[in-house]
């Protein structure tokens, strides 16, 4: 389904970032595995992507600062050639109420969250814009529909999310080209696994179908959207959350 495609995807080294890349490779894209500090996970997910016949590449940066990405998108382009899909997945939680909040515990969490999605559309927005079917992905979350005890920046960064979508997505459609938005709801990951048990059960009984998101739930509708499948929707939120409401 994405032969020939290059897709590039933040945060890829763990968590849903390393399942969807795994899950673009499994289906033919060559991959770039993207990480910050995480060489070791990046390159087992790259190993696992060309275990199963895959082409992947490990590409390290900061998505945070625009030089360090630029410089990534260079690497990809040699490796690869112009990129066809990108996945906006890289983020970061500092978590506090808002009273306890610093001005550093916002703009952390605003410059990787926004920031980085400025920076990585931005330098790769030429290469999608001029793919015969350009894919631009951002991974927001429930938390950005609902809001959630302690996380003013967080939710305010994946609420970002929709209009950035939407707004790109007017730009590109003139080429044929997509943007559209994927917001999980509660993923069984290690940053879940963090929370306390009880917590877990609160936020389990607010959830229809009765059970936490997989990784692979979540890759698998990135895949669809990165696919020619979803070539008629455009500036859309997915939200995937087992039917809690918003």
């Amino acid at each position: 389904m994405l032969s020939d495609q290059t897709c590039v995807v933040t945060g890829g080294s763990r968590g849903i970032g390393r399942g969807i890349a795994e899950e673009l490779g499994r289906h033919g894209a060559s991959v770039a595995v993207n990480y910050r500090s995480s060489d070791a996970e990046a390159r087992e997910a790259v190993a696992q992507i060309e275990s199963e016949g895959g082409e992947a590449i490990a590409v390290q940066g900061d998505v945070a600062d625009y030089d360090q990405v630029e410089a990534m998108c260079e690497e990809v382009r040699d490796a690869f050639g112009s990129v066809d899909v990108l996945v906006n997945n890289a983020g970061i939680t500092i978590d506090k109420t808002f009273e306890n909040m610093t001005r550093e515990d916002w703009d952390r969490v605003i410059k990787v969250n926004l920031g980085g999605v400025f920076n990585c559309t931005h330098c790769l927005f030429d290469d999608i814009k001029a793919a015969e079917e350009g894919r631009l992905i951002n991974i927001s979350s429930v938390v950005g529909q609902q809001g959630n005890y302690g996380q003013a920046n967080y939710a305010t960064t994946k609420s970002g999310l929709f209009g950035f979508t939407r707004t790109i997505a007017l730009e590109l459609a003139s080429t044929g080209s997509t943007a559209n938005c994927v917001a999980p709801g509660f993923v069984k990951t290690d940053m879940l696994e963090e929370v306390p048990e009880r917590v877990q059960q609160k936020i389990l009984d607010r959830i229809p179908l009765n059970r936490f998101a997989t990784v692979d739930d979540i890759a698998g509708i990135v895949r669809f959207v990165a696919s020619e499948d979803s070539s008629y929707m455009t500036g859309q939120i997915l939200a995937a959350n087992g039917g809690m409401e918003w």
